[in-house]
C-alpha cells in the first residue's frame, strides 16, 4: 500500500476528493490517500510541499506558479477546475465601507504572504486603477476564521475570499459582500513535489485517473446540490448558482494559460521572471 499525502482547502471545491476516499477507490487500487486540510490555503499548502509534509497539493493555479518561480520544488500536473474562481470582496457588515473605491489605501487582510488572497488583492488593485505599491496594505490572518475576527475587530478593512464559501457569513450578517473578482484564469490545478513525480510516476496517475472519472460526472450525482449543502451549511440555491458555474477539468494546463499567468503577475510586480512552460507543467 502506497501512502500518497494530499493537501487542500476544506471547502465544496474538493468534496470529489472525499467521495473518492469514502468508496475506498484510491484504496482499492493499492493507494492509501491521506488527506490534509489546509485552511491556509494556497500559502500553506506551497509551505506545506516545500517542508515535503505532503506530496499534492489542490491548489490555485495563480499561486502554484509564483511558488514555482521563487524557487519551490514542485510542478503542475493537471488542471482541476477550469472555471474562474469568484473572490467576493467582504467588509464587515458594520462598517461604513459601501464602494470598492473607498477601499483604497485600507488594510487587507490575507492569509498569508503569496496566497490567493495576497495576489487577487493586487489583481483586483489593477483592476480598480490604483497604484500596487501604494494603496495595498496587508494584514495576514491565517485562514477564513482570521479574517472574520480581523474585519469584526477593524484590525482589516476587507477580505478577499471565494465569494460561496463566505456566502454563509454574509447571511449571517457578519461580512458585507460589496463587490466581486473573478479569477482571469482557471483556478485551482494539481502540483506535485518533484521527487514523488519522478518516484511514483505510476502512483500519480492512478491518483489523477481516479478523481477524474469522478469529477467527470460530479455535477450528475443525484441530490448533489443538497449534500454540498448539508455538508458545507450553504443554502441550497447558492450551491446551485456554484455548480452552474463551476467546470472541473481533466486536462493538463496548456501554454497560453501558463503565458497569460506569468505575464499578469510580472505585470503586478509579484515575479521578477517568466520561466518556461516545461518549468512549471509536467506532463504525464
Amino acid at each position: 500500500m502506497k501512502t500518497v499525502r494530499i493537501g487542500g482547502v476544506p471547502e465544496h471545491f474538493n468534496y470529489a476528493w472525499y467521495l473518492g476516499l469514502k468508496s475506498k477507490a484510491f484504496r482499492t487500487q493499492g493507494i492509501n490517500l491521506r488527506w490534509l486540510d489546509c485552511p491556509g490555503g494556497t500559502g500553506e499548502m506551497v509551505q506545506a510541499l516545500e517542508d515535503e509534509d505532503i506530496d499534492l497539493a489542490v491548489v490555485l493555479t495563480e499561486g502554484i506558479v509564483k511558488a514555482i518561480t521563487d524557487g519551490n520544488q514542485s510542478k503542475i500536473v493537471q488542471t482541476f477546475v477550469q472555471s474562474p474562481l469568484v473572490w467576493g470582496i467582504h467588509v464587515a457588515e458594520l462598517s461604513n465601507y459601501l464602494d470598492l473605491s473607498e477601499l483604497k489605501n485600507k488594510n487587507a487582510a490575507i492569509s498569508r504572504m503569496g496566497s490567493g488572497s495576497h495576489l487577487m488583492a493586487y489583481v483586483n488593485a489593477q483592476q480598480l486603477g490604483w497604484d500596487t505599491e501604494q494603496d495595498l496594505k496587508f494584514k495576514i490572518v491565517k485562514n477564513l476564521d482570521g479574517g472574520v475576527q480581523a474585519l469584526t475587530n477593524g484590525i482589516a478593512d476587507y477580505f478577499m475570499w471565494e465569494k460561496f464559501t463566505t456566502k454563509p457569513l454574509v447571511d449571517d450578517k457578519i461580512f458585507r459582500c460589496i463587490g466581486e473578482c473573478p479569477t482571469p484564469w482557471p483556478c485551482f490545478v494539481i502540483a506535485a513535489r518533484k521527487e514523488f513525480i519522478k518516484t511514483s510516476p505510476e502512483v500519480l496517475q492512478t491518483v489523477l485517473d481516479i478523481i477524474n472519472k469522478i469529477t467527470k460526472n460530479f455535477k450528475s450525482i443525484p441530490e448533489i446540490d443538497q449534500i454540498i449543502s448539508n455538508r458545507y451549511g450553504q443554502q441550497q440555491s447558492d450551491v446551485q448558482a456554484w455548480l452552474s458555474k463551476t467546470e472541473w477539468s481533466q486536462d493538463h494546463i496548456d501554454k497560453k494559460t501558463i503565458e497569460a499567468v506569468q505575464e499578469q503577475l510580472m505585470a503586478l510586480d509579484i515575479i521578477e521572471q517568466k520561466l518556461p512552460y516545461t518549468a512549471l507543467v509536467h506532463l504525464l
